[in-house]
């Protein structure tokens, strides 16, 4: 028997009809070509610290990190029918077919039902990138051993694992450290990915909040040829550059010195001359189909829609057949694709949208774009239409997101872009002028993608003249341009999935800067709008008019925790490793090991977190954690949180810390209270075990106690002392003070 296990119901169900004469079981469909089931995403999950241990219970600091020796999964419970239903039929079968989705978590998912069950059966793998009938025959036609894809399910383990030790570790010691200032019912989930992404927004909030606008000046100067006019913009010298008039970015800030230079480039002599004259051909390629990255950023700016939106969208436009694999992070078709290009783009001039109708009417099947590269495919490819025509009503999102996909497949069957660029210099009373200008030769896809108004300083819309190097020129008219500088941009979801996506434009260090440039980024195609979703729920994120704004929380967290986690440095090179180690290169024990190190060593400067004490919360004055009411044999008293590395204690005072006992004492006394023959200071009623006693106020440096007698001390009964001083081990009794406070306290 050969048995098909897809990723989901709805995959099953098309996988089933490809098969031919779908017969419904329970939990199953049995076809011609074998039996199909499915699972519902990951049956399994990860189980909690206390499976390892009942100790991990309690949350402690002296218990982290936790670091499992052999790594358990349980089912989760939501799944344990259709679990056993494919344990069943797993056990029956002869051969196995891994219908996972093309994509790393697709394949653990399936993967790791197969190694918790022990199967020894042969399985093979299909690679299902479209849902519609060509497709699905095609790849089941094309079988691939699954062995071929151990590298992927191993870089799929070492992203689970790592986001254990890291969440599960790293939340609990940072979570306690909040609490020790006071910040009693805050949990802090802290994340490999979720962390770095959250400091992008606090980060870019505090510069827009701290941004001083600062006024800058361009001069532009008129020449004139005899061939024509053209204006050109001033480039100071490198040795001008240095001088204060210009600030660290290049900019004239200095508006009586700019004034001064356009006095000297309006006075005579104003002879200038050509000193270079070039015109270049430039050719600018198609935009390429989507990644599930790009198409989010595209449809965010386009509609506003949020990249979970989007997702949605795509997925349920890939279930109805209609597009191919969403989740996907290539931007890049398989040769073999090509040839479905026509009858794609047939289907596409019936669509009703005039705004479209030319693009694909116009486009050209013969045309090979460089989105063509069998070189760049991995397990999945580009998101684009499928040979299904779209003959149903679609919902307003799905629609949109529809002729986006669309629109980016037609343009690659048009001519490339191609305009002449002409940059000319010139020199002017010993100074650089420079303009640009370009003509367009050829529209090609141009003409359906307005091309964003972003232009140099120096270039101009008007057709520069015809000139040559050598040329003489004069200065008909210099004016002063003044500028402002904007603050940054506030994210908004989707610029964040970009963010995200070029993470190695946020790094700290200069040199992974430029390791990372070519990476994919932190998260994946699939996680990065759960991610940011997750962070607006759990209210670290808001979103006022689609932007993104940090909490109070948001800053709490950031400001507290080390670079290494704040920065996205770390998580940018884990994520190269992992995509390294889907190639291939590198191994799920060393990635491991140094993720141990990594949280080993975060857990460690948890200690030191510098969070900034809750409202109301009273500082201890010694390691500056937070004190905390208890009772004690004596009364009420305040211990420090930190206890028992830090042991200050202080008396109660109506509720607060006696900060003072001397100026307590001495209002008590004041008052009438009767002075304890120790050391001076008042002494106190208090409620004992054996009834009620008196107490020295001074306590816990002074530890005498009287019985009551009537209301008064007992001066001529018994009475008792248990030490006077609390600088030493022999004054301090830790058992006295344990019960109070335990790192249950905290949890």
């Amino acid at each position: 028997m050969r048995l098909y296990i897809a990723e989901k119901p709805s995959m099953a169900r098309e996988l089933a009809t490809c098969l031919k004469n779908p017969q419904n079981g329970n939990g199953y469909i049995k076809t011609s070509g074998g039996i199909v089931t499915w699972l519902v995403g990951h049956v399994l999950q990860q189980v909690e610290p206390d499976a390892y241990d009942p100790k991990y219970k309690k949350w402690r600091l002296e218990d982290l990190p936790i670091v499992p020796k052999r790594w358990k999964l349980e089912v989760t419970p939501s799944t344990v029918n259709q679990f056993n239903i494919v344990k069943g039929l797993i056990a029956k079968a002869d051969e196995i077919i891994h219908a996972g989705d093309p994509d790393r978590e697709g394949q653990l998912l399936v993967d790791e039902v197969l190694d918790f069950v022990g199967n020894k059966k042969p399985v093979k793998r299909i690679l299902l990138n479209a849902l519609d009938e060509t497709s699905i025959l095609r790849a089941n036609a094309d079988l691939r051993d699954n062995a071929e894809f151990f590298n992927l399910k191993q870089s799929a383990l070492a992203r689970s694992r790592a986001d254990w030790l890291i969440g599960m570790n790293l939340s609990r010691a940072y979570t306690l450290a909040a609490r020790r200032l006071g910040h009693k019912d805050l949990v802090l989930p802290i994340g490999r990915v979720k962390t770095p992404t959250l400091a992008l927004v606090v980060r870019r909030e505090r510069e827009i909040t701290n941004f001083k606008p600062v006024d800058f000046f361009n001069i532009r100067t008129m020449f004139t040829h005899a061939n024509g006019n053209f204006a050109a913009q001033f480039k100071p010298s490198m040795k001008m550059l240095k001088l204060p008039a210009f600030d660290s970015e290049g900019r004239l800030i200095d508006k009586k010195f700019a004034e001064e230079l356009v006095k000297r480039f309006s006075t005579a002599p104003l002879d200038g001359k050509i000193t270079s004259y070039k015109t270049t051909e430039k050719k600018e390629s198609q935009p390429l189909p989507f990644s599930l990255s790009s198409l989010q950023v595209a449809a965010g700016k386009a509609f506003g829609y949020t990249p979970q939106q989007v997702l949605e969208a795509a997925q349920s436009l890939y279930e109805k057949k209609l597009t191919t694999y969403p989740r996907s992070d290539c931007e890049y078709l398989p040769t073999t694709q090509f040839g479905d290009a026509q009858r794609i783009l047939r289907n596409l001039t019936r669509l009703n949208n005039d705004s479209l109708k030319n693009l694909f009417v116009h486009a050209n099947a013969a045309i090979k774009s460089r989105a063509w590269n069998d070189k760049k495919i991995s397990a999945h490819h580009a998101i684009i239409p499928t040979q299904k025509p779209l003959n149903m009503p679609l919902p307003a999102v799905e629609l949109n997101v529809y002729n986006l996909i669309a629109k980016n497949y037609a343009v690659q069957f048009y001519p490339l872009h191609v305009y002449d660029e002409t940059v000319v210099e010139v020199k002017y009373k010993n100074e650089k002028f420079t303009a640009r200008g370009k003509v367009v030769k050829q529209a090609g896809w141009r003409e359906f993608y307005i091309a964003p108004k972003v232009k140099a300083d120096d270039e101009t819309e008007a057709l520069l003249p015809q000139m040559m190097t050598g040329d003489d020129v004069k200065q008909k008219q210099s004016a002063l341009k003044q500028g402002t500088t904007k603050p940054p941009v506030r994210f908004t979801s989707s610029s964040l999935v970009q963010g995200m996506k070029d993470i190695h434009k946020y790094v700290k260090n200069p040199d992974a800067k430029k390791q990372l440039k070519d990476v994919y980024g932190i998260g994946t195609e699939a996680t990065r709008a759960t991610i940011i979703d997750d962070l607006i729920q759990r209210e670290f994120l808001r979103v006022v008019k689609k932007n993104l704004y940090p909490t109070e929380k948001a800053y709490l967290l950031i400001d507290a925790l080390p670079d290494e986690m704040t920065y996205p440095d770390e998580t940018a090179i884990w994520e190269d490793k992992l995509h390294s180690m889907s190639e291939g290169d590198g191994t799920l024990e060393n990635f491991l090991a140094g993720q141990v190190a990594f949280t080993s060593k975060l857990c460690a400067a948890a200690i030191k977190a510098k969070f900034a004490l809750a409202e109301g919360v009273f500082p201890c004055p010694k390691c500056g954690a937070a004190l905390v009411k208890r009772k004690g044999k004596n009364g009420d008293f305040w211990g420090c949180s930190a206890y028992p590395k830090c042991q200050t204690m202080f008396e109660d005072d109506k509720g607060k810390p006696d900060f003072d006992s001397k100026i307590r004492s001495a209002r008590l006394i004041k008052e009438g209270a009767p002075i304890c023959p120790k050391c001076g200071a008042a002494l106190v009623k208090r409620k004992g075990k054996n009834g009620d006693f008196w107490g020295c106020s001074a306590y816990p440096k002074c530890r005498t106690t009287f019985d009551d007698k009537n209301g008064k001390p007992d001066f001529d009964g018994k009475k008792f002392f248990r030490g006077s001083s609390f600088d030493g081990k022999d004054d301090f009794n830790p058992a006295e003070f344990a019960p109070m406070i335990s790192s249950a306290d905290f949890k």
